[in-house]
């Protein structure tokens, strides 16, 4: 009998850690209800929210997660202050971190509708802040907060919406849904 993988499209909140066991107090994947045997395709920082797609199937896994699969991830990042097109521009020909030039990215503006963080971000009356959409096919630690700070605008708030073809769409943070493999591919 063929067996039937599983597949999950995850909104993460907040302060959750992309794994399912923690230290006592920590919130993790075990608290929202996700089917059995399935894993984290990736991961997000303890302090990212958005798009997690979860699987039990390893070779889907790796089509999605390895670096060589270039699949192209979007995130919305509320940074400080508002970037001139020169450093959107540095940002999408590759900043050097850690000793190492980033793979050429598409950044720009945007004013999304987002639901408030709980809790929310560090406002300063003195310092505006803005949107970006940054759209690119690595994924290093850190990455995307890494870019935003060599460009002069540290990220405030950031989130994941889109994996592939597959988006956030209307996914509230901490609820799942099951998806079909090809909605990514």
């Amino acid at each position: 009998m063929k067996k039937k993988w599983k597949y999950i499209a995850f909104n993460k909140p907040y302060g959750c850690l992309c794994q399912f066991t923690g230290e006592p107090g920590d919130l993790t994947l075990a608290q929202y209800g996700l089917p059995k045997g399935v894993y984290p395709v990736g991961r997000l920082d303890k302090d990212s929210e958005g798009l997690l797609i979860l699987t039990d199937d390893g070779v889907f896994n790796q089509k999605v997660a390895n670096p060589k699969s270039k699949k192209e991830k979007t995130y919305w990042i509320q940074v400080e202050g508002i970037p001139s097109e020169d450093s959107l521009k540095q940002m999408e020909r590759g900043v050097e971190i850690k000793g190492k030039l980033t793979l050429p990215c598409k950044a720009r503006l945007i004013d999304p509708k987002v639901q408030d963080r709980d809790p929310p971000i560090r406002y300063r009356k003195n310092v505006p802040d803005s949107w970006l959409e940054i759209k690119l096919k690595e994924g290093r630690n850190r990455q995307v907060r890494r870019m935003s700070a060599k460009i002069g605008n540290p990220t405030l708030r950031l989130i994941r919406v889109g994996i592939g073809k597959l988006k956030l769409g209307e996914l509230a943070p901490g609820e799942w849904k099951s998806i079909d493999p090809k909605d990514v591919i």
